[in-house]
């Protein structure tokens, strides 16, 4: 068995610098070290493994599956590092402690309130909060760069717990002086007339509507356009430029307000949840479990209702 108690995070970092950067030089210069003592360091890291960590027959320094394997490490323990160093910082200033608290995009818009009404109960307690589309949480998630999650559907590769927090309706939208607005016997033939502007591929809201065009449309081609942001699909549909299946989290005050309109389709709204999850490989914090406890016990209040929301 290979023994790695010589193995060092000056080692790991020299490694990960140089197939960062592709070259011995770089790598130096981004570690503030001369380049002998990057070849020093990651010829000691070789013979510590006993293998090679490169791929000679490669140009530049493509890592071996060894050299890939310590690089995974590498990654994981600079984010340990760097949530540690978040939590010492906590500690130091008289905080009980951090949570990283990862939320999927379609929910910026409530994530902020159950935020801010926590700290009011707990101010001695950082939140830091990273929105990001599906794929990026999920990646998070995979690091373990989060303490807790609020997504929708939970990755079937990951272990997690997970608690349901809330409805979480999907609806179609279109401006209020739209054709279809009002009609109550809406047609599959009316909707292959529409452009449906999405999200980017692999989002949730872009499966969610993927998944419906495909169910009423039994393989007929809908005209879908994709489009970078939430906000930006809701400035599009408001001046005409197509419809869009969105949650009703995110457009709650658009629809309150009358500057965006929903559809009334046969099977709509498409009722999702909203789930708190977390790695069932971890044990949570104290600060964190402080959190959980707060949203799940709370989350009929801190997250609209479909009753409050104007459908």
């Amino acid at each position: 068995m290979v023994d790695l108690r010589r193995l060092s995070l000056k080692q790991l970092r020299a490694l990960s610098a140089t197939v960062s950067h592709g070259s011995v030089t770089s790598a130096a210069k981004d570690l503030a070290v001369t380049p002998p003592a990057i070849s020093t360091q990651l010829k000691l890291l070789e013979q510590s493994i006993g293998a090679p960590l490169f791929d000679r027959s490669s140009k530049g320094f493509a890592p071996t599956e060894v050299g890939r394997e310590l690089l995974e490490a590498a990654n994981d323990i600079e984010r340990q590092i760097a949530r540690m160093g978040d939590r010492i910082d906590a500690l130091r200033s008289g905080a009980a402690g951090s949570v990283v608290f990862g939320v999927v995009s379609s929910g910026k818009y409530i994530a902020p309130r159950i935020v801010a009404e926590f700290q009011r109960v707990n101010p001695g307690i950082r939140v830091k909060l990273v929105i990001g589309n599906r794929g990026a949480i999920i990646d998070g998630l995979e690091q373990n760069s989060f303490d807790l999650v609020m997504m929708g559907r939970p990755p079937p590769h990951v272990a997690v717990n997970a608690a349901v927090l809330s409805d979480h309706p999907n609806v179609l939208i279109a401006a209020p002086d739209h054709r279809l607005v009002g009609d109550l016997d809406i047609l599959v033939e009316d909707l292959l007339l529409e452009r449906f502007l999405a999200r980017e591929s692999g989002s949730g809201t872009r499966l969610l509507l993927e998944n419906f065009l495909e169910r009423i449309g039994n393989g007929r081609q809908f005209d879908v356009v994709e489009m970078g942001t939430n906000e930006t699909i809701k400035q599009a549909v408001m001046v005409g430029l197509g419809v869009a299946m969105i949650s009703v989290h995110t457009c709650f005050s658009e629809l309150h307000e009358g500057k965006l309109a929903t559809l009334r389709l046969v099977g709509l709204p498409l009722i999702m949840q909203w789930r708190l999850i977390h790695r069932s490989d971890r044990s949570l914090t104290k600060a964190a479990h402080i959190l959980k406890s707060f949203i799940v016990a709370g989350a009929q209040t801190l997250i609209p209702q479909l009753k409050e929301i104007a459908l």
